[in-house]
């Protein structure tokens, strides 16, 4: 196994934890002449597109309820059920995140309070691909039913027959979606940016993609259109001690490591037993694996590091940030305060990361190459913008009006005075 180190020095880390680099050339241009060509001729240049990158000729890119209807027959009973499932937990998770607004008084007459309102049309991209995320529907349109979004408008690339994934599409109406498109790539995200003849404009847009979908999304924000948060490929950071299984630890690896060619896993151990027999399981969990030559290539760029204690581990982790942390060591909970940085956390022999992909509850929907220092993952709030109301009583403009005025002048400001003094002559006047 390649890049392996042991008991690193801290002025490594750097070097040690560099993430793979995606190839630039050209990308932001790119992704700017298909955003200015699905501005300039719609759904023309969405149709040229689908022939370009997807290889699929689409004359309608509405998915007919007539397609719907007849996808959702062909998805077992076995998967509905557990897609069943697993949204219900998802549903219970983000509905406990509403919260109640509270009107605070901040001075004697001053009321003052924060009301959450949907934000009214979202865009979800699902990936399609070599993995069509059925399951990132539920993350995304789960918590947006909560809020009280009005638009759910959905894209998706199409498969070489011009058809939807049926999982993507029974999902999609479990969930309420209200319109879904036969559309990919940077396309797809021009066109919920600025709309086109059949696609809506929308006002945030959410969802994972390649490197052209994720420099779409961020192009899309210079167009005035939200977005969730920056998103990269996959990574995962393992740390395990004395108590870990390395045969746990080796497939919680690969399930990052088969996302793609370009995700990112880190091992970290501080038992050189468990440390050698988990690369011993890799090598022969990898060759059992259908996807076995993408989660080797992934592997290539990936670490395994030997460290002297969990709180030193704890310490690169944090440095490096990762989308998910897993911690297989003794008393996990202990730690939890010492984790600053990581996108989710999973505690325990028993809590893979792929239970947080699909059915624990939580959003798998989260903030990668290293991100996770200053953006939260997909939640209930992702979907809601908040609104600050205030209300002042007479008796309030008296007791903070001075302190306005005295502000304000200050700063230069004399129409800021002006419009507190006015109020305060007033009432002194007994008007």
């Amino acid at each position: 196994m390649k890049n392996i180190s042991k008991y690193p020095e801290k002025n490594t880390w750097e070097t040690l934890l560099e993430r793979p680099v995606l190839e630039k050339k050209d990308l932001r241009n790119t992704v700017a002449e298909i955003f200015l060509k699905v501005k300039n001729e719609g759904d023309l240049a969405l149709k040229e597109f689908s022939a370009k990158f997807d290889q699929v000729t689409i004359e309608n890119f509405l998915v007919s309820e007539k397609e719907i209807e007849s996808a959702i027959t062909e998805v077992s009973e076995e998967l509905k059920t557990a897609i069943k499932q697993a949204k219900e937990n998802i549903y219970k998770f983000h509905l406990a995140q509403k919260a109640e607004s509270e009107e605070i008084e901040t001075a004697k007459g001053v009321f003052c309070w924060r009301e959450s309102r949907a934000i009214e049309n979202v865009g979800l991209y699902i990936p399609g691909g070599t993995a069509p995320l059925f399951s990132t529907v539920l993350m995304l349109a789960v918590p947006a039913q909560i809020a009280g979004c009005k638009e759910l408008i959905l894209c998706t690339p199409p498969q070489k027959d011009g058809s939807i994934n049926p999982a993507i599409l029974f999902t999609a109406q479990l969930c309420g979606i209200t319109k879904i498109f036969k559309i990919g790539g940077a396309q797809a995200i021009a066109a919920l940016t600025s709309g086109t003849e059949s696609i809506p404009k929308v006002d945030k847009i959410f969802g994972p993609g390649n490197q052209y979908v994720t420099q779409a999304k961020q192009l899309a924000m210079e167009y005035n259109v939200a977005i969730d948060l920056p998103a990269g490929p996959s990574e995962v950071l393992v740390i395990a001690d004395e108590t870990a299984d390395p045969q746990f630890c080796a497939a919680d690896l690969l399930s990052q490591a088969e996302h793609g060619t370009d995700s990112q896993v880190i091992f970290i151990s501080t038992d050189e037993g468990i440390f050698n027999e988990t690369l011993k399981e890799i090598e022969k969990q990898v060759a059992e694996l259908p996807r076995n030559e993408i989660a080797k290539s992934a592997l290539e760029n990936s670490r395994f590091i030997l460290m002297n204690s969990v709180e030193e581990a704890l310490e690169m982790s944090n440095y490096y940030a990762p989308e998910h942390l897993i911690l297989s060591v003794e008393n996990p909970r202990t730690y939890i305060s010492k984790i600053n940085n990581a996108g989710s956390v999973f505690l325990g022999n028993y809590t893979p990361e792929s239970a947080g992909d699909y059915a624990s509850g939580t959003n798998h929907t989260l903030p990668t190459n290293g991100f996770a220092r200053n953006y939260s993952g997909v939640s209930l709030d992702s979907f809601v913008k908040k609104i600050t109301i205030q209300e002042i009583s007479k008796t309030g403009i008296q007791n903070i009006g001075k302190t306005i005025e005295v502000m304000a002048e200050a700063e230069g400001l004399t129409a800021h005075k002006n419009a507190v003094s006015l109020r305060l002559k007033s009432l002194e006047n007994g008007i």
